[in-house]
């Protein structure tokens, strides 16, 4: 005959245990939550676009010597009217026209003795020097000036000729441009890869942007790190990765 006490132990230990298996359907569904995993796919696109520049800078330097500052401001200043007269004649507007402030330095040569040894030196005048820059969106013109401003020399200046560098003035919408091909051709390179592998893509985990590079166009230069930006060069070509991780069904 069951006694109290043996009906009392019995449904003691059945509700423990029913506890226990509870428990262990709570943990389990909870380990298998955090310790889901899924096989995932890595792949990086690239886009390139090829663009010609449509802004040109050109700066050239003009100088002269004179014992007086006086004389050789006025030097200076003869040369840059000619300047001035010489671009504006080859069709440059005044408002691309740029005159620098003039940099005043004062020369000194050494004096020696008969021995040739070093006894002090003395003022040998002033070296006025100033820097004319153009900045046009009319490049091939500006590009030609350059090559020919040494004819300013029969005029009597001496100016050094800098080399011209090219920029684009849109490159903030050619870099959205590319980033959406870069990451088309990321999405299509995973989709080729899980369809030979039988599987589908799944949901996008990670997108990561990579440098973006402007070089010159069919050149060997090399990229940088820190993202190559070539001026030297009016036609430039312009490159982009993306790179994207998805989950794999």
């Amino acid at each position: 005959m069951e006694t109290p006490n043996n009906r009392n132990t019995a449904a003691g230990a059945l509700i423990i245990g029913i506890c226990v298996i509870v428990t262990a359907i709570i943990l389990g569904g909870a380990w298998k939550k955090t310790h889901d995993t899924h096989d995932t796919i890595s792949v990086t696109g690239l886009a390139q676009e090829d663009f010609t520049s449509d802004l040109i800078t050109w700066s050239g330097d003009f100088s002269q010597r004179a014992m007086s500052l006086k004389e050789a401001y006025a030097l200076l200043k003869r040369d840059a009217d000619i300047v001035r007269s010489y671009l504006k004649g080859k069709g440059v507007k005044e408002a691309e026209i740029v005159f620098s402030a003039v940099n005043i330095n004062k020369q000194f040569k050494t004096l020696y003795n008969d021995k040739g040894e070093s006894v002090g030196s003395e003022f040998d005048g002033y070296l006025l020097g100033q820097t004319v820059t153009i900045e046009s969106h009319e490049v091939d013109k500006i590009e030609k000036l350059a090559r020919e401003v040494t004819e300013l020399i029969d005029s009597g200046v001496e100016l050094s000729s800098g080399s011209p560098e090219y920029f684009y003035t849109k490159l903030a919408d050619l870099k959205i441009k590319m980033l959406a091909n870069a990451t088309k051709d990321a999405r299509t390179r995973a989709e080729n890869i899980a369809d030979n592998a039988g599987s589908d893509i799944g949901n996008l985990r990670k997108a990561t942007m990579g440098i973006f590079q402007i070089t010159a166009q069919n050149s060997s230069e090399d990229y940088s790190w820190g993202g190559a930006y070539n001026t030297s060069s009016k036609r430039k070509s312009a490159s982009i990765t993306v790179k994207l991780e998805f989950e794999i069904d």
